[in-house]
């Protein structure tokens, strides 16, 4: 399993946006984070959609975190690109199952399931507080 590059770079983005901790233009996001500025500007209403970021129009605009690093999970930042932390498609709600007539029952199911939910919870228990930090020692 791997995540989408959109949501590798929404963690490059908020972390921008982290140590930063002001107002930045998309322009400096991006020469920052490595992100062209159009797949940044992609990303950005993605995040604000989310309210993990605030937009400020006009020529004086930019963004920056509506949510404090301390409170911003990785697990959020990826489940606002990519949506739900599920290692297959089979965990989704309107999946039919073609193998077992009862979907609770599968064995193969139970397991990727709490996969998903070990993967969901470090995911979220990493905050963006964590790498900036780390990053300033």
């Amino acid at each position: 399993m791997r995540i989408t590059h959109e949501a590798d770079y929404a963690v490059r983005i908020a972390y921008v946006l982290g140590s930063e901790n002001r107002m930045l233009p998309a322009r400096d996001i991006s020469e920052k984070s490595g992100v062209t500025l159009r797949f940044a500007l992609k990303i950005l209403r993605k995040m604000a959609a989310d309210g993990i970021v605030v937009s400020y129009k006009g020529s004086c605009g930019g963004y920056e975190l509506a949510v404090p690093p301390a409170e911003l999970s990785l697990g959020r930042l990826i489940e606002c690109i990519d949506g739900p932390l599920e290692i297959t498609h089979c965990l989704s709600e309107g999946f039919d199952c073609t193998r077992v007539k009862d979907k609770r029952i599968c064995q193969f199911r139970k397991v990727f399931s709490e996969i998903s939910v070990d993967l969901r919870n470090k995911l979220y228990g990493l905050t963006l507080s964590q790498f900036i930090a780390e990053n300033k020692n």
